[in-house]
């Protein structure tokens, strides 16, 4: 079958370097040939990591949409606009898409996938989320006898490799920050990954694919790991746990759920905890596996391109295959504000904070600033509380 690819970014090079150097290979365990008609990219003069046909390099991608011969187009360019449109375009046109694209899914999913279904195309997105970490068929089939109650865990590489140094080598987090940027792990605007958006966007894919139904991403709760000091890690050790940027989602019942991404203190004996560097791991909670977890490298250009090649394997050695049941349009979720719900906290509070007036006891006390561990309040109830306070940050305790 003859595909054609959008975007020759770090994931494009890696998927047509798979496709170039392991095609026999592919074909011969799956019996899936597979044939890169056109690549497609603004900068097609550029030196590539491998050697490859390059004749088969262009920069107009509309040539790639009107080729008849063309039945996958496999869209690696990111974004919201242009990528959504060469999208649309593919589906009416009668082609399949293979996407690694975590925001369009996020937030355009239900409409994405409808349009696919009106012209009886496939979407498939498995290196959206988890990078080379099979996580997305998984949920779609592997575990679609369960009823999957609860989704957490470690979605975001830079901001982990981020707070994995700062553990470890008792690095501030700007000094972890320029450290990940030095290595390509962080963007050169690192918002998306310090400030939860990344993990966000993925959380909500696997949300909406386990609990078959519309997640709206503006309605979910998103913090970062900008405000987290050297203080709050040796706290957190102190206590027996590590701090981790978690992604979760809790199914709450057939209307309901509870989704965010935010700083939270693990405990030293789950095996989250143990997750570092550039690594993922996702844990997924069912009514007959209970807890099943995958783990990985969730970033890359090889793990991702592993996951994208999957994808084009899969539309060629089956027949149409419909997601749109994970993506109900008819059906959506309201999402409860987890600033409401009562659970653990850590509170860092600066000392000029009235201690004494407040229902708190003191845990630690580290230069300037007390150390609290509230239970059984919301996250709204500790604000309102310490309000007066200089400095603060809350962090949930897992």
């Amino acid at each position: 079958m003859k595909i054609g690819i959008i975007g020759l970014g770090t994931v494009g090079e890696g998927v047509l370097k798979v496709l170039s150097t392991e095609r026999d290979s592919i074909n011969e365990k799956s019996r899936a040939y597979i044939e890169v008609k056109y690549a497609c990219d603004l900068n097609i003069n550029r030196n590539f990591s491998f050697n490859f046909d390059k004749s088969i390099l262009i920069s107009d991608y509309k040539k790639i949409l009107e080729d008849p011969e063309i039945k996958i187009v496999v869209e690696l360019i990111g974004g919201e606009t242009i990528a959504k449109s060469i999208i649309i375009e593919a589906f009416k046109a009668g082609k399949s898409v293979v996407t690694a694209n975590k925001a369009l899914i996020a937030k355009h999913g239900v409409e994405l996938f409808q349009i696919a279904k009106e012209n009886k195309v496939s979407f498939l997105f498995e290196a959206a989320v988890g990078g080379g970490i099979p996580i997305i068929t998984p949920l779609m089939e592997s575990l679609v006898a369960n009823t999957i109650t609860e989704i957490k865990g470690i979605m975001n590489g830079t901001s982990n490799y981020i707070l994995t140094k700062m553990k470890n080598e008792n690095l501030s987090f700007d000094e972890a920050l320029s450290i990940a940027s030095a290595k390509g792990y962080a963007e050169a605007d690192p918002s998306y990954d310090i400030d939860g958006i990344d993990a966000g966007h993925k959380i909500n894919i696997l949300a909406s694919l386990a609990y078959g139904g519309s997640i709206k991403f503006k309605d979910m709760q998103l913090s970062g790991i900008r405000e987290i000091s050297t203080i709050d890690i040796f706290a957190a050790n102190q206590l027996n746990t590590t701090i981790k940027l978690i992604a979760s989602s809790k199914l709450l019942s057939d209307s309901s759920a509870q989704i965010s991404v935010e700083p939270t203190l693990i405990s030293n004996t789950e095996i989250l905890s143990k997750v570092d560097d550039v690594y993922n791991a996702i844990e997924t909670t069912g009514s007959y596996t209970e807890k099943t977890l995958f783990y990985g490298k969730g970033a890359g250009m090889e793990p991702t391109a592993s996951a994208v090649v999957a994808d084009i394997v899969k539309i060629v050695t089956r027949s149409n295959i419909e997601s749109d049941y994970f993506f109900n349009s008819t059906k959506s979720f309201n999402i409860i504000d987890s600033n409401e719900i009562k659970d653990n906290f850590y509170i860092r509070v600066s000392n000029d904070f009235d201690i004494e007036k407040s229902p708190f006891e003191i845990e630690n006390e580290i230069d300037n600033f007390y150390i609290i561990i509230s239970e059984n309040l919301s996250r709204n109830e500790i604000k309102e509380i310490i309000k007066n306070a200089k400095e603060k940050i809350i962090l949930k305790i897992s």
